[in-house]
């Protein structure tokens, strides 16, 4: 059976060693083997009797004899032994079928062997004894052994066997134990017929015979009938209608079901005989369709079932035609309600399914996939059925539509219904099923959990598959599950991901190319997304898996682009890591040419200085992992990817460095042997390379490659108290020295030596790292290499590198250290004489190496040498170069670390001489030398040179110099320093002071902590306040230099900034006022925007301490620096931040700020920022902010209206309506201010009546508070702005003032009159002289109080607001009637209002200077009787008020009242004078002071004391005193307490 075991076998026949010779005692042992209780071998005895008998056919009786014989014996079964009774005494023998089976199958195999007497007795066997043997398994071999002598004798034996059959079938009696042997000699008797003409009479009566047996209830014979029908059928064509029509009968409506699986047999051996053709034109497959679609009758269903089935079977690929048709039908059945027809289903799919060519699949695929889609759970169930039935295709057909497949069975397994779920994970069993590979087949449970529930089962799968061990091939089932579970896992997490990778590698090698090229493009994604995982482990797996795929398969369309372009990718050095990796890989399956073609590409590309980034890192790592892969193939590029390496290794890109490294790395560690003599040389050129990154990798490269060579890892740790500790052992030693020869190790060492100075820590480290572990013993190692390492050394002091010349120094002082006296006589005088090269280079390193060597050595040592030092040294400090120079400061900090104050007066007392020689550039490079020893040594030097250098006349240059090295040290120093610069250049003519002073600017922008520039700004705001205007000015010039110029944070002093700046800007010198403004701005602008807001409350201070008391109290009064161009410029944009992002309390500092910066600014300079003003300040007013803010702003707007008016005409529509919002505020000063603020727009308004008609409407509303402030908001515009009314407007306006004169509310009426008066100035004057008459003065006495008091605030307004026009309308008797008549009144307000008309009057009859018709002195009279109002001390100190008003209302006439009306009011006054009540005394006392202008003198009192009785006159003498004293008090003149239009007077 075994292919292997047969070939062993043959070959062992054949060996001539052996001998081996075919004779006839071998049949007796073959024959023997074939009753083998083991099947395999009766199977390879039975074959071997058949090759015997091909040699020897001459014993073919005695074989067939020996066969019957034998067969005859083992078919005599043992019977029980039983008693009398019948009871089984001993149990019978068991039946040994298995040996009676295999000489069946040597009966089999000798078939072709036989002739006719021999084929009759072997017939007769068959007949009589082995179709009835009592095992099944031997009947069904013996009707197989006859059917094959049937076919392979049967033409030349028919006649011989054909009367046996019939004979049997005639002679036997009809009963159970023959009846199965009677069908199956029917079945041999049809094989035989086979072999009759088609004309021959005995074909028939066969066939009938065949028809009757179909009822049999046995599939084996129903499935041989059927077979044996198609070749009888053409002999009965005339006969197959009928016979069709009757078993389609049978197959549809009879109750037996063994009856109507026989029929569909019959009827598919009938149609395979007739041909395709037959299902068409005997209606047979109409009828079944009908059939299948009876919903009544479920035989009809399952019948027609069943005839597909076998049709299927029967015709193969000839019946795919009608799949399609059958397709939707089986769809149905699959959800059919009873179980026999689901039952029928499912065999008919599956054998339709296992017939299906290529083709066919293609064709029904589609459709079974687009049934997925549906609704129908049903439809979808039986699709799913359906497709799991494809697990039955042919091997051919399952690789090509597994892949289809499978994805759409697990996408259904997530369906909603649980049958068409339960229905998927059937169908996927249904394809573990047929998996052929036993370790897989071993946990398809495994693989349909994870497929099922990834979730939960994905991590358990995978594991399971990582632990089989497979050997076998991977069958298309196989992969049909594997693939999904590992491209879900491709998705998952990083550990998932990584075991999905080992799985792909793994099954690759045992995977046929045809199974798995349909799964690549579900495997490529998952392992380019594994390849790009920032785990190494997934990228290293994931790439093996894309190597073994393309050894497997060849390669890879656009796989190879895609690895070259991620290579090179922007992203991440990730995905360039995974994509060399993977490349390595692909490259070991694609051969040596690909990496010869490739290589080419790549050093091309790494030739190209301008190649960016991250393509040199992607190329680069191309040299990590092909050495790993390729190995040896990859030697031979070595030496050409050496020099892209170490390139890569100075790059500016931290990650193409490390990338370098790496790849150097691994060519040492691979490539040890080679490397030698390819990379060492290299690597010590790299030691001393003028990048340090180079010289970094070049010393961890050197020593990885010692370290190979003496076999150690370096990675322990060489940490210790002593840098001299070795580690190194002397046998690694000898290693070295071996490998590397002496010569070559004395280079290596040396040069790792110096590496130990180099200037770079991470190279000092590195190399200190690996001279601890490579050297056994440092002095002696130091010894052995000295002569090579004093000329390297000297020859890098001579280097153009500083830091090659800085390691050689360093060097120079670890050898002085460590071999002292001994090298120092040796290596001095050639130092000394170096100092004299032209190179400066190598004076400079001259320096560097003294500076080392003074480090190194003692005291006493440098005396020796310091007869020659110290002029050297001077020497060194005044040197044409620079660089000399600094490192000659440095020598100097050396010296004076170990002769201490000698090094000072020994060096620093002769330069300071030169300096008062010196000139141009000695002058400066001696500057410079000061400069470079400051930065050394600076608080040792600072105090020895600062008393020197301010002395007069001040060297201001070389206090720059030295303040700008000078560090902290300069603290202490500051205050002396920054007079006598000032005072320096106070000294000097303008011009030369302008030159000197840039060194003094650079003296302050130097100080660079905060202790400095606290004691800077204390020292120049001393000076700022000088009487001295140049001390002021330089002051202010080094003030704006270090505002524009200190890199601190200027936030710490800007508000010392900002207190000696703006001080400043009322100076009386416009050049410092300029200078201070522009410093800052410059302070203020540098300002980030969150500290700005923050120090608003800070600058508001500073603001208002540069004003000084008188100013503050000067309205008019403009600050010089705010009135420059632009002059407010920074403060308004300080202040518009904190409007804008600052909190509440902050945006009332900034708004009442700039409120402060328009009254100190003047108009000229306020218009360029008038847009940055307003804006923000509108912005608040729309939003919802405390009611001081709102305040705030509207206060600011009246203001910068009153500054720039016509400037702010963009801003009017924006302007009106946020004044009009305002008027309806809750918050009383809100809305004054906005009554104040829209009275003051209303003056460059040319639009009014939109206005006007707002605010008549606003006059109606219901709000007590809100009508009285639109009043008084249209009183102040029609005041200012009421001449462009129309006069129909000014009549309706008049109608509604007219109503208000009643209005139950003191404060309407008050408003109320004030509008009257200002309305009078332009209303019509019929129009005016009419509204008088009949709303003011009409009316008599009868009238209420409260209209009382609005006709007297009316009057009173009339003649505050509109006196001229009044009097024009000769109405003037009438009115002071109707105020004397008020005054009478014993109401307070209607008095006091009347009072106060009165007033009005007699200020303006004052001011005309004429009484017609007395009636000034009418209204006195009535005043002066107020003044002495006997009931009501309210009365009376408003009447004294009065008087107070109309005395200091009339400043130009002098004196405001006649001597004897003065006298009149001076009894009363001078009577409330000794009253008890406060409000009269304080108000008469004003009164009797303004009427006697005392602030003028007593010429008034001398006057009228004579018109005075005694009493009076007494009381005169005695308040005179406090008189005086209240006339003086400028207090006096500006208020009026009871002034009823207050907050309508003048201002407005």
């Amino acid at each position: 059976i075994s292919p292997k075991v047969k070939e062993a076998a043959s070959l062992l026949w054949e060996d001539p060693v052996c001998n081996f010779k075919l004779f006839f005692g071998i049949c007796d042992g073959l024959i023997e083997l074939t009753m083998n209780p083991h099947h395999h071998i009766q199977v390879a005895a039975s074959k071997s009797l058949k090759e015997f008998l091909t040699s020897m056919d001459q014993h073919i009786d005695f074989v067939l004899l020996k066969l019957i014989q034998l067969y005859t014996s083992k078919s005599e079964v043992p019977q029980p032994v039983r008693d009398e009774m019948g009871r089984i005494i001993i149990e019978a023998a068991r039946d040994n079928w298995e040996e009676r089976l295999g000489l069946t199958c040597a009966m089999m195999e000798i078939v072709p062997y036989l002739v006719n007497e021999q084929i009759l007795t072997l017939i007769n066997l068959i007949v009589n004894t082995g179709l009835s043997d009592n095992a099944l398994e031997v009947k069904v071999k013996m009707r197989e052994v006859g059917e094959y002598v049937i076919d392979v004798h049967g033409e030349l034996v028919i006649d011989i066997l054909l009367p046996v059959f019939e004979n049997y079938l005639d002679t036997t009696p009809d009963s159970r134990a023959t009846d199965g042997v009677k069908q199956n000699v029917v079945i041999l008797m049809a094989s035989l017929a086979r072999h009759l003409s088609k004309d021959d009479p005995k074909v028939k009566p066969i066939v009938c015979k065949l028809m009757e047996s179909l009822s049999t209830p046995s599939e084996q014979v129903q499935i041989a009938v059927g077979k044996c029908l198609a070749p009888l059928v053409p002999a009965i064509k005339d006969i197959s209608q009928q016979l069709i029509e009757r078993i389609l009968y049978q197959l549809l409506e009879s109750e037996a079901y063994g009856e109507r699986r026989g029929a569909s047999y019959g009827l598919a051996g009938i149609v395979k005989g007739l041909g395709l053709l037959s299902l068409k034109q005997m209606k047979i497959m109409p009828v079944l369709i009908e059939a299948i679609q009876n919903k009544k009758e479920f035989r009809h269903r399952e019948g027609a079932l069943m005839a597909f089935e076998q049709l299927s079977a029967m015709m193969g690929p000839l019946f795919e035609p009608y799949v399609i048709n059958v397709l939707p039908h089986l769809l149905n059945c699959f959800g059919d309600g009873n179980p026999y027809v689901r039952q029928a289903t499912d065999k008919a799919s599956r054998t339709i399914m296992e017939k299906l060519s290529g083709h066919g699949v293609k064709l029904v695929l589609p459709s079974l996939l687009k049934a997925l889609a549906g609704d129908s759970w049903r439809t979808k169930c039986g699709s799913v059925e359906l497709l799991g039935k494809m697990a039955f295709c042919n091997p051919k057909q399952l690789s090509s539509c597994l892949p289809n497949i499978v994805p759409k069975l697990i996408e259904v397994m997530a369906d909603s219904h649980n049958k068409v779920q339960r229905a998927s994970q059937e169908a996927l069993k249904q394809i573990g099923s047929v998996i052929k590979n036993p370790e897989i087949q071993a946990i398809v449970q495994f693989l349909l959990d994870a497929l099922s529930e990834p979730s939960k089962y994905t991590s358990k799968c995978l594991s399971t598959l990582l632990k089989t061990s497979f050997v076998h091939r991977i069958d298309a089932p196989s992969l049909a599950l594997i693939i999904p579970v590992l491209t879900r896992s491709f998705d998952q997490r990083t550990d998932t991901k990584k075991s999905a990778a080992q799985i792909v590698g793994n099954i690759l090698e045992l995977t046929d190319e045809k199974d798995l090229k349909p799964y690549l493009d579900s495997i490529i994604p998952g392992l380019k997304g594994a390849l790009l995982d920032p785990v190494p482990d997934v990228r290293l797996y994931s790439a093996k898996a894309l190597g073994c795929l393309v050894r497997g398969i060849g390669e890879i369309p656009n796989l190879m682009d895609w690895l070259l372009n991620t290579l090179v990718s922007e992203q991440s050095s990730v995905d360039r890591s995974g994509a060399a990796q993977g490349i390595s890989e692909v490259m070991v399956g694609l051969g040596p040419e690909k990496l010869e073609s490739t290589m080419g590409s790549v050093l091309e590309m790494l030739d190209n200085d301008d190649l960016p980034p991250n393509q040199r890192d992607g190329y680069l790592m191309l040299f990590i992992y092909f050495p790993i892969s390729m190995k040896e193939d990859f030697a031979d590029y070595i030496d050409e990817i050496l020099d892209p390496i170490l390139s890569g290794l100075a790059s500016e890109s931290e990650f193409v460095r490390d990338t370098s490294y790496k790849a150097g790395q691994k060519i040492v560690q691979i490539y040890a042997d080679c490397a030698i003599n390819l990379f060492l040389p290299r690597l010590e050129n790299g030691l001393f390379n003028d990048n340090h990154r180079i010289r970094l990798a070049s010393c961890c490269l050197l020593g990885d490659l010692l370290y190979k060579i003496m076999g150690v890892s370096g990675k322990q740790s060489t940490v210790s108290a002593d840098e001299d500790d070795n580690f190194g052992t002397d046998e690694t030693k000898k290693i070295i020295i071996e490998v590397l020869g002496k010569e070559r190790r004395n280079r290596v060492f040396s040069g790792l030596y110096m590496a130990r100075s180099d200037v770079a820590l991470q190279v000092r480290q590195a190399a200190l790292h690996i001279w601890k572990i490579v050297v056994s013993n440092t002095p002696k190692t130091l010894k052995e290499i000295l002569p090579v390492l004093i000329e390297m050394i000297l020859s890098c002091l001579a280097s153009e590198v500083y830091d090659k010349r800085s390691v050689a120094s360093r060097t120079l002082g670890d050898l002085v250290k460590k071999l002292g006296d001994r090298i120092l006589p040796e290596v001095i005088p050639i130092l000394e004489k170096s100092l004299s090269a032209e190179d400066f280079t190598q004076r400079q390193g001259v320096c560097l190496g003294l500076s080392e060597i003074l480090s190194a050595t003692s005291k006493d040592q440098v005396d020796v040498y310091s007869a020659s030092l110290l002029p050297a040294i001077r020497k060194a400090l005044v040197d044409t170069h620079a660089e000399v120079r600094s490192s000659a400061a440095s020598t100097f900090a050396a010296l004076h670390n170990v002769l201490g104050s000698r090094a000072l007066d020994e060096i620093l007392s002769p330069l300071l001489k030169m300096m008062e020689t010196l000139e141009g550039e000695e002058a400066d490079n001696l500057i410079d030398a000061l400069k470079e020893i400051m930065t050394a040594k600076s608080r040792v030097v600072l105090p020895y040179m600062v008393p020197k250098l301010v002395q007069k006349p001040v060297n201001i240059a070389a206090l720059a110099s030295l303040s700008s090295v000078a560090n902290d040290a300069l603290h202490d120093h500051i205050d002396l320093i920054i007079r006598s610069v000032v005072q320096g250049l106070c000294d000097l003519e303008d011009k030369e002071a302008m030159i000197e002073l840039e060194h003094g600017k650079a003296i302050v922008t130097s100080i660079r902590d905060e202790n400095g520039h606290s004691k800077m700004l204390d020292t120049l705001e001393s000076l700022a306040t000088s009487e001295d205007p140049k001390t002021r000015r330089y002051c202010a010039y080094l003030l704006a230099s270090f505002c524009s110029n200190t890199t601190v944070n200027i936030e710490e002093f800007i508000k010392d900034l900002w207190k000696i700046l703006l001080g400043r800007f009322s100076d009386e010198d416009p050049e410092i006022v300029k200078v201070c403004w522009e410093a800052f701005n410059t302070a203020t602008k540098r300002l980030l925007p969150g500290d700005q807001v923050r120090l608003v409350p800070d600058l508001r201070t500073a603001v208002s301490m540069s004003v000084d008391m008188k100013n503050k109290r000067d309205a008019s009064y403009t600050l010089p620096g705010f009135c420059l161009p632009k002059g407010i410029h920074a403060i308004v944009a300080l202040y518009r931040e904190g409007i804008l992002n600052g909190t509440p309390e902050l945006k009332e500092h900034s708004i009442l700020g700039i409120k402060e910066a328009i009254q100190l600014t003047n108009t000229v300079a306020l218009k360029p920022s008038v847009v940055q003003i307003t804006g923000p300040l509108i912005r608040v007013l729309g939003e919802r902010y405390v009611p001081n803010i709102k305040a705030a702003c509207l206060d600011a707007l009246s203001l910068l209206i009153d500054k720039v008016k016509i400037a702010l005409k963009p801003f009017l529509s924006q302007l009106q309506t946020t004044f009009m919002k305002s008027l309806h505020d809750t918050n009383r000063d809100v809305r004054n201010k906005g009554v104040n603020a829209l009275t003051k727009l209303v003056t460059f308004h040319n639009k009014v009546d939109n206005l006007f008609t707002d605010l008549h409407s606003g006059t109606k509303n219901t709000d007590l508070s809100i009508r009285e402030t639109m009043l008084s908001a249209l009183h102040g515009t029609m005041l200012h702005g009421g001449s462009n009314m129309s006069q129909s407007l000014a009549h309706s306006i008049s109608t509604t003032l007219a109503t208000n004169i009643g209005a139950p509310e003191d404060a309407i009426r008050i408003a109320n009159g004030a509008c009257i008066g200002s309305l009078a100035s332009f209303f019509g004057e019929e129009e005016l002289l009419k509204f008088i008459n009949d709303n003011i003065i009409s009316g008599g006495g009868n009238a209420d109080a409260q209209i009382k008091h609005g006709r007297a605030m009316a009057l009173a307004g009339l003649f505050k607001y509109s006196p001229d026009r009044i009097c024009k309308l000769e109405i003037l008797r009438s009115i002071v009637m109707s105020i004397a008549k008020l005054l009478d009144s014993d109401k307070v307000p209607v008095c006091n209002s009347a009072c106060y008309a009165a007033s009005h009057v007699i200020i303006h009859l004052l001011k005309r200077g004429d009484d017609p018709d007395d009636c000034m002195q009418h209204l006195l009279t009535c005043l002066v009787q107020n003044c002495s109002h006997g009931t009501s001390n309210d009365i009376r100190s408003f009447a004294n008020n009065m008087v107070h008003m109309i005395s200091i209302s009339t400043p130009g006439v002098d004196p405001p009242l006649s001597d004897q009306n003065i006298s009149k009011f001076l009894v009363p006054l001078l009577d409330s004078t000794t009253r008890k009540i406060p409000l009269v005394r304080s108000s008469s006392e004003s009164a009797i002071a303004t009427l006697l202008q005392l602030n003028h003198g007593d010429e008034i009192v001398e006057r009228v004391k004579g018109l005075l009785d005694n009493k009076s006159l007494d009381t005169l003498y005695r308040f005179l005193p406090t008189a005086r004293r209240v006339a003086n008090d400028y207090r006096t003149y500006s208020s009026h307490e009871d002034d009823l239009f207050g907050k309508f007077s003048s201002k407005n």
